[in-house]
């Protein structure tokens, strides 16, 4: 096994590589793994903030996600938003992962791929010449081991690394709310919701999971690691915060890190590229002079590349969720999320004997892109109507919404409620942005995501709250709303949420009606529970450099040589779908250009 640089390495013989890159991330571990297949000859040295990962149960199992979400997790970064007036004021904050695979050694493992005409607007809207759904359809495919049955196998991949698979365990509330759905509202049910066009109907969900040993599908343990065991020029270091680039002039020539403490400087003598997330890179290349020329000058950083896109356009998905009471003989992931030791017992035994069980899954076992039908529209409402005709109208393959149910919520108020209705805008109008104010790494970087800023926005996520609790009220498991995390309703509308126990109403049941009043605490109550749904991206964009492009469609960042960005922050618009898809696929072809650019082949 190929162990992690030590310190006395780093300041031995080998302190200029051929190729560096800062993070370790879902599409870092990739970019290296794949480079160094390429050639192993190459010198390549990836530095990682976050802790090593590998074999540890807590990363490899899927089940375990939410074991991450507290403030004292080493896996993960905790930013503050700023207040904010769309929130009524609220201080909310924000993770992003960190350690080496990223979000896909945390996150929630969902199959999720983005429309074709997102990836066909990077390129015809945005300029990114090579970036299309044709272009990236064989990288998307790369990665992939699909290993279940579909009736469009020729945009699904079956040789790759990451396997695909509907996980270890089907619960009971998964299966309820697939078969109330498509009741209620009419909308089919798909074979495969991740072809790339087909939406507007109801599936089970898919999952980055090996369900023959029960692993999630991360780029560490499937990429990075295999890579490291087979070649000893490739290396990981970790526990280091990359600080900035080392210019020669306009040359990229190396980074500097803290290394327990420590300032050092590595050197790179063909490439760097920066795989930080849109969160880190946008921080490292302000620290390094890479550009807006005020927002640097305010920081007491020089000037290398005027660029004022770097930090702008940071965009992600709004989540939310509303919890409803359950029977407590279902299976749901609620105490063993909470690491109550009894649970974490039972659930291991099956792991560890079968490879299944909710340890072997994630809460997640059903949902739908949603598209809206005329009638929808004039309930959702005019601003985003407008939207509507704008942005999706003319784009069938376009998801307004991701709603689904998830089977916990990680909340300690009661001993088990389940999460029934959960959705996530997909593209929204609210556009953010983070900008260092210090030249120093660790003063906090300003964080201002703009959630709820558009009128659409909220419209559309009023709507959804209504759509998603008609489809819970039906469920045969339903006992009812979780009062506190609900909108505040006066008592004696129709929409108030009773202190008593409730069993589900017919299929045919007549909807909630809400008033004025109801849709102003269905707001407030957005407001207070919104999030980023941690989908961060766009924040150094790959678009012309007069449009604020921060990278051209080779990934070179703009004024300077032998500087690469590969990881979400490329992305010049948003993708109505989990990431982890499209990570892969930018890391994939990351590699190839890399490669062409150092005269090496890496065959699709």
């Amino acid at each position: 096994m190929a162990a992690s640089v030590s310190t006395s390495f780093i300041s031995g013989t080998l302190e200029c590589y051929d190729i560096l890159i800062a993070g370790a991330g879902a599409t870092g571990c990739i970019v290296a793994a794949r480079v160094a297949e390429a050639d192993p000859s190459l010198k390549i040295l990836v530095i990682e903030a976050g802790p090593d990962v590998r074999d540890d149960a807590a990363h490899y199992q899927a089940g375990r996600t939410f074991h991450h979400l507290h403030p004292a997790s080493k896996t993960v970064k905790f930013y503050a938003v700023e207040p904010s007036p769309h929130l009524d004021n609220r201080q909310a904050f924000y993770l992003h992962g960190q350690c080496v695979g990223g979000g896909s050694s945390m996150n929630l493992t969902m199959y999720t791929r983005a429309a074709a005409s997102d990836y066909d607007d990077w390129k015809t809207v945005y300029g990114a010449e090579g970036w299309g759904f044709a272009d990236l359809l064989p990288y998307l495919k790369k990665c992939e081991n699909y290993t279940l049955d579909t009736p469009t196998p020729e945009v699904h991949g079956r040789n790759g690394p990451l396997v695909v698979s509907h996980g270890g365990e089907y619960t009971t509330v998964g299966k309820e709310w697939l078969e109330v759905a498509p009741k209620y509202d009419g909308r089919p049910v798909l074979e495969d919701p991740n072809d790339f066009y087909t939406v507007n109907g109801y599936s089970r969900w898919r999952k980055w999971i090996n369900s023959d040993t029960g692993r999630r599908s991360d780029s560490a343990h499937n990429y990075l690691y295999p890579q490291q065991d087979r070649n000893t020029n490739l290396h990981l270091l970790t526990g280091c915060v990359v600080d900035k680039i080392i210019f020669e002039g306009t040359r990229a020539a190396g980074v500097e890190f803290a290394q327990n403490g420590r300032k050092r400087v590595i050197k790179a003598s063909r490439q760097v590229v920066i795989s930080s997330g849109a969160f880190g890179t946008p921080g490292i290349l302000e620290r390094s002079g890479l550009g807006d020329r005020s927002v640097l000058q305010t920081a007491g950083v020089n000037v290398v590349s005027d660029l004022p896109g770097v930090g702008e356009n940071l965009i992600d998905h709004h989540v939310i969720f509303f919890p409803y009471n359950t029977p407590q003989d279902h299976i749901t992931f609620d105490s063993m999320s909470r690491g109550e030791p009894e649970a974490m017992e039972y659930w291991s035994e099956i792991y560890n004997k079968e490879k299944r069980g909710i340890l072997s899954s994630n809460p997640v076992d059903a949902g739908i892109k949603m598209r809206a039908s005329p009638e929808e529209l004039k309930a959702i409402g005019p601003e985003f109507t407008k939207r509507w005709d704008s942005y999706y109208a003319e784009a069938p393959d376009k998801s307004m919404l991701y709603m689904g149910c998830s089977v916990t919520s990680c909340h300690a108020q009661r001993e088990t409620f389940t999460v029934l209705a959960s959705f996530r805008q997909n593209h929204p109008e609210s556009i953010g942005k983070i900008h260092i104010t210090s030249s120093d790494p660790s003063t906090p970087q300003k964080f201002e995501p703009m959630w709820m800023s558009e009128p659409a926005d909220m419209e559309l996520l009023v709507w959804a709250y209504k759509h998603s609790r008609e489809t819970a009220r039906r469920m045969p498991c339903y006992r009812g709303e979780f009062k506190p995390n609900h909108p505040e309703f006066a008592q004696g509308s129709d929409a108030y949420i009773k202190d008593v126990e409730m069993g589900p109403v017919p299929i045919d049941a007549p909807p909630i009606v809400y008033t004025k009043e109801d849709n102003e605490a269905i707001r407030t109550a957005i407001k207070k529970f919104i999030s980023g749904c941690w989908h961060t991206m766009g924040s150094a964009a790959m678009k012309p450099r007069d449009k604020n492009g921060v990278v051209d469609p080779r990934l070179n960042v703009y004024g300077t040589e032998h500087l690469k960005v590969a990881d979400l922050s490329i992305c010049p618009a948003n993708v109505g779908a989990n990431p982890y898809s499209t990570c892969t696929a930018i890391g994939e072809k990351a590699a190839v250009l890399i490669c062409e650019d150092l005269g090496i082949e890496l065959a699709l």
